[in-house]
């Protein structure tokens, strides 16, 4: 007998082939099963879906939720409904210093799945508002990649990899050396580095020539200085097709300043579609222009990626980069993690970090979100 069985709405689930009319059935709190049409009198409850559609509950690799911790943070469960999103990725808002605080007292608070990248800064990112901004990797003196290490073995169960921020903003004087520490950390435990890249210095090659198979460049589709793309030509950038070739994966991190249609139009138009698309949500982007997950997505929407592939950049595709198969998908006996969708049909204008605006047909809107086979609580 299930539990609960999702009657008549729309799944996607492109890991596993469905876009359709489907039943979902769930069993101590995992798929027990997906079909066109399940016999209701299987289950103790059900409920109809039918003006819905389904997902394998989606994933934000790039996140900061270190809420009340650090300046940066929002607020979690508030974030995941907004969002649509069962799992939270946090992008190294915690560093070796003060992660422990971060898993007491918000990861093993919130209602949603939060996993993490660890900061290879002892602090973390530790001043950032509209007031107040310090790179936390300008200063070497913070990058101590034994206390890293050893913070990523204790939190093994937690931490997906090792996140470093470089770039005019974010490093400094520094330059690169960051991200030589934050690899060699990472080598040591076997997980991918997340690196992010802002102003020059240091350059896009100079940081995409160092990423691994499997390390992911984060902020990919960024708007001029270092931008991944040659914007005269309208053609991909020699190391960046190099880099996915490696294998680096490729996420959008839109945030507050990391997104530019005009990059993303000759990424796309170039057959360089992201791997991965997540929001950046922070206390700054998160009233715009990133907004959340959801928003991120529906501007690739208007972009012209199919439904489908926007779904996959935001469920199986992320799991992977961070190590967990058993998400992003609704295969028999994996969580029963199931965003719960509305597509909105109309004009709706979206901005991106330069002002520049595109105009899509469909938003996509939260409904309700599962998690382990429990709704979420509305907060």
């Amino acid at each position: 007998m299930y539990d609960l069985l999702l009657q008549s709405g729309r799944v996607i689930d492109p890991a596993n082939q469905h876009d359709g009319i489907m039943d979902i059935a769930i069993k101590d709190g995992a798929i027990a099963a997906v079909g066109a049409s399940i016999d209701a009198s299987d289950a103790t409850n059900t409920q109809d879906l039918s003006d819905c559609v389904l997902t394998p509950g989606l994933i934000d690799l790039h996140t900061h939720v270190y809420w009340a911790g650090t300046s940066i943070g929002v607020e979690p469960t508030l974030y995941a409904h907004q969002a649509g999103t069962t799992t939270l990725i946090d992008a190294g808002t915690a560093g070796a210093a003060n992660f422990l605080g971060f898993r007491k007292h918000v990861i093993e608070q919130a209602q949603p799945r939060i996993l993490a990248f660890l900061n290879i800064s002892f602090p973390g990112i530790y001043a950032f508002s509209d007031s107040v901004m310090v790179g936390e990797c300008s200063n070497l003196d913070l990058l101590e990649p034994r206390e890293c290490l050893a913070i990523a073995r204790e939190h093994a169960d937690l931490i997906v990899g090792i996140k470093v921020r470089v770039g005019r903003g974010a490093s400094g004087e520094q330059g690169i050396a960051p991200l030589d520490i934050a690899l060699e950390v990472a080598d040591e435990l076997g997980i991918p580095v997340m690196c992010h890249l802002d102003l020059p210095p240091p350059s896009r090659l100079d940081v995409v020539s160092r990423l691994r198979r499997g390390d992911i460049l984060t902020h990919c589709f960024r708007p001029f200085p270092n931008s991944p793309a040659h914007l005269r030509t309208a053609t991909v950038r020699e190391e960046i097709i190099a880099a996915r070739e490696r294998g680096v994966i490729f996420d959008i991190g839109h945030g507050k300043g990391s997104f530019g249609y005009a990059t993303a139009e000759v990424m796309l138009q170039s057959g360089f579609s992201p791997d991965c698309i997540s929001s950046d949500v922070h206390v700054l982007s998160i009233v715009g222009p990133a907004h959340d997950q959801l928003v991120t997505m529906s501007k690739f929407l208007a972009l012209g990626m199919s439904l489908n592939q926007v779904i996959t950049a935001s469920t199986s595709e992320p799991a992977k980069a961070v190590g967990h198969p058993e998400l992003g998908h609704l295969g028999v006996g994996t969580p029963a993690d199931i965003s719960v969708l509305k597509l909105e049909e109309g004009e709706f204008e979206f901005l991106d970090v330069e002002g520049e605006t595109r105009t899509g047909q469909t938003q996509i809107r939260p409904h309700r979100l599962m998690v382990g086979g429990k709704w979420l609580k509305e907060p």
